[in-house]
């Protein structure tokens, strides 16, 4: 394909998914956070990746497509939809580490999720170089004299770790099935994802710095009498006295308190960036004392879309033919063991909206915290995605609880297609570059 018919392509993939073709349209601000770095691209366009793997551009090992059998699946699996938060939403208090993005999730095929999780590793070390080597820029001001960066070697190799990690997992449940409603909720003293776990566990309800750092303590003022959202207005709007109330009324029955304010999210995420989003708080009206603070937490409504990989494999599993919230719903639920207890679709305005709490210690990981590092910084990214790979297996072996045709389809196939699907990785992590400078030049075009 020459660059004039891959440009071509990017516009109109971006035309159907964002209805904003970059060189021919007004720019998308999505698509600006896009042009940064190819990490960020690859982010923001899940739909171009399935555009791929039905064409070819990315060839994955057929084995892996004919010989595995369907699972519920991420659908946008990459390295920083992975992080921490609590079972059962706001609801839980244990923290556990777990994919945490199901927006596109459906039924489909694992190779997708092992796929696009390589793919970010290999951009994500990409980006780390380029910011060292001033590539790429970065807002974290890190003392980059002070740090050590993956190379693209490391990368590669983190990447077989992922994939050994992945198949490990299985042969366990394989011997142990009880195995599948374990999870991940500790790390050794030195591993990369002990500190994050200890401060995602200080910004639980009953971490220390609940009041200070967790979700509510970062969106709300905690000071007011009822609560309400802080005046920001990078990020929250205020909705007029109409639409306040239909809002209200409509998400009302889905929460188990009290709405105490409401206000549209503005500039979350990249791919569903330009997705509607309202944020509810929800808790007592009287707040007696610190502790009932706890009992406040926050409740995103979203417009969802389609599942990306649904618009090119539209008939793998009648299943996926729910509308987009009840997928992603019952696809969370599936794949979660105590899945959030405020989960839930609606239909309001003409859109199907996602209903969910939103974790008070929910702390993600960026590239930045992984391939970075005062020494061995290549480690560490290999101990991340082994985490990632035992915690992604966990979430796809929950997809079919009755047998275990699925891990051991999983023990056969992929260890003998490890090493096509890897090369398979590299090669489109390059093709993703070159696309992140083409969406730059149709941008600055």
């Amino acid at each position: 394909m020459t660059k004039s018919q891959r440009r071509k392509q990017l516009q109109q993939e971006f035309k159907r998914t964002d209805a904003v073709a970059p060189g021919l349209d007004p720019v998308l601000i999505k698509h600006q956070k896009m042009a940064q770095n190819p990490f960020r691209f690859l982010r923001g366009s899940s739909g171009l990746f399935y555009a791929d793997i039905k064409s070819g551009v990315l060839k994955l090992p057929e084995t892996l497509t004919s010989q595995i059998p369907l699972t519920t699946v991420v659908g946008d699996c990459h390295l920083s939809n992975f992080g921490f938060f609590t079972e059962e939403g706001s609801s839980g208090d244990r923290v556990i580490f777990a994919p945490n993005d199901f927006d596109d999730a459906c039924v489909g095929q694992a190779v997708w999720d092992w796929s696009r999780y390589a793919v970010s590793i290999l951009l994500a070390a990409d980006y780390c170089l380029g910011v060292k080597l001033q590539r790429y820029s970065n807002d974290n001001n890190l003392e980059l004299d002070k740090l050590q960066v993956v190379s693209a070697k490391e990368a590669e190799q983190a990447v077989r770790a992922f994939l050994t990690a992945y198949t490990d997992q299985c042969k366990a449940i394989l011997a142990e099935p009880e195995l599948r409603y374990s999870v991940l909720d500790d790390f050794p003293k030195n591993h990369v994802l002990k500190p994050v776990l200890k401060k995602a566990i200080k910004r639980s309800a009953k971490g220390e710095d609940f009041l200070r750092k967790s979700t509510l303590a970062k969106c709300a003022d905690l000071s007011a009498r009822p609560l309400r959202f802080k005046q920001d207005t990078t990020k929250f709007s205020r909705l007029s006295p109409e639409l306040y109330k239909e809002v209200e009324y409509s998400f009302r029955p889905y929460v188990n308190d009290e709405i105490l304010d409401i206000v549209t999210r503005q500039g979350a995420g990249t791919g569903s960036l330009n997705m509607q989003r309202y944020y509810l708080l929800v808790g007592p009206k009287e707040i007696q004392s610190e502790d009932d603070l706890a009992l406040c937490h926050l409740v995103e409504a979203k417009q969802q879309r389609d599942s990306a990989p649904l618009y090119f494999f539209p008939d793998l599993s009648p299943v996926n033919r729910l509308n987009a919230a009840h997928l992603t719903v019952d696809c969370q639920r599936l794949m979660q063991r105590r899945p959030d207890l405020v989960l839930d679709e609606h239909y309001w305005n003409g859109a199907h909206y996602l209903v969910r709490s939103l974790h008070h210690a929910n702390v993600d990981v960026d590239p930045e915290d992984i391939c970075f590092a005062e020494k061995s910084p290549g480690e560490k990214l290999a101990d991340y995605a082994q985490a990632c790979g035992r915690a992604l297996a966990l979430a796809h072996s929950r997809g079919d609880r009755r047998s275990l045709r699925f891990e051991q389809a999983v023990v056969e196939q992929l260890p003998k297609a490890q090493d096509q699907l890897v090369q398979a990785c590299v090669e489109y992590a390059q093709q993703q570059q070159i696309d992140c400078q083409l969406l730059a030049a149709l941008i600055a075009h």
